[in-house]
């Protein structure tokens, strides 16, 4: 892609930036913080790194919020010495950045950025499929690779998912996973499913730079367009009415955002799945 705005120059916005840079996700990089200084700071440090990573991005930092006009995605992350959750008026600030830049596709980095999505799309009439938060995508990586370790093979052989509402209500849909192209259940016994749970569920919450391979990894999806899915929380089109649950569930990009992708499970997941997004599974 040509430009990814980063909103927030804390430890997982900084951590985006470099991510995007290195990568070669965008061509050009633009933090974002109310604390310019920092943001340029971190900016300079990251493209001065580009002899290191091999990369050639151009990296920026600014206070200013006029710089996501362009960008393909906008990624929001934390801002410099944050403590809590969003203030009303960063919602506010949020909600303005979208309006800015609609044609974006806004990832929200955060482990607690659920509600923010929630709130976007239900209280400020931001396009669904336009916004979406990457921490699931991120476990689903812990997950993936945990279950590798357990099977004795590696984490690309493993296709799972990861469903539900963050950050109590996740959980794996073992019922639908697949290890080195069989059934997760068939390679894997009942109690190392029941282990895996329980390793799973204390990943949570994933660290910054986890969130910010996630975050990336979304981006890059979505500005390539390539074939695949992410597992992202989401909130799917409303069967009556403009507000509905969202939902962590995997989703695939293409040039007008992001479409649900309800995987096949078991009756049991399938049942689980449907109570948690509000009664709807496709």
């Amino acid at each position: 892609m040509s430009t990814l705005a980063v909103l927030g120059a804390g430890p997982i916005g900084a951590a985006t930036t470099y991510l995007a840079a290195a990568s070669g996700t965008a061509r050009r990089v633009v933090l974002v913080d109310d604390a310019a200084d920092v943001a340029r700071g971190l900016a300079l440090d990251i493209r001065q790194s580009g002899s290191i990573t091999g990369s050639d991005a151009a990296v920026d930092g600014t206070g200013d919020i006029g710089a996501i006009l362009g960008a393909s995605v906008v990624v929001v992350a934390d801002r410099h010495g944050a403590t809590g959750g969003r203030t009303d008026a960063e919602l506010a600030a949020l909600a303005a950045a979208r309006t800015l830049n609609p044609r974006a596709l806004m990832v929200c980095a955060g482990p607690d950025d659920a509600g923010l999505v929630e709130h976007l799309v239900n209280e400020r009439a931001a396009d669904r499929r336009r916004v979406v938060a990457a921490a699931p995508e991120a476990l689903r990586s812990g997950a993936a690779a945990l279950a590798a370790l357990e099977a004795g093979t590696s984490p690309l052989d493993v296709v799972l998912a990861v469903l539900g509402r963050p950050p109590r209500e996740l959980f794996v849909g073992w019922s639908g996973a697949s290890i080195g192209g069989s059934a997760a259940a068939d390679v894997l016994t009942p109690p190392a499913l029941s282990r895996l749970d329980g390793q799973v569920a204390r990943l949570w919450p994933p660290g910054p730079f986890a969130l910010a391979a996630a975050a990336v990894r979304v981006a890059g999806r979505f500005a390539d367009l390539t074939p695949g899915w992410c597992c992202v929380f989401l909130v799917p089109p409303a069967d009556e009415g403009p507000r509905t649950r969202g939902v962590a569930i995997p989703a695939a990009f293409d040039s007008h955002g992001v479409t649900p992708h309800w995987p096949a499970l078991a009756p049991r997941d399938r049942v689980r799945l449907a109570s948690l997004a509000g009664g709807r599974t496709g």
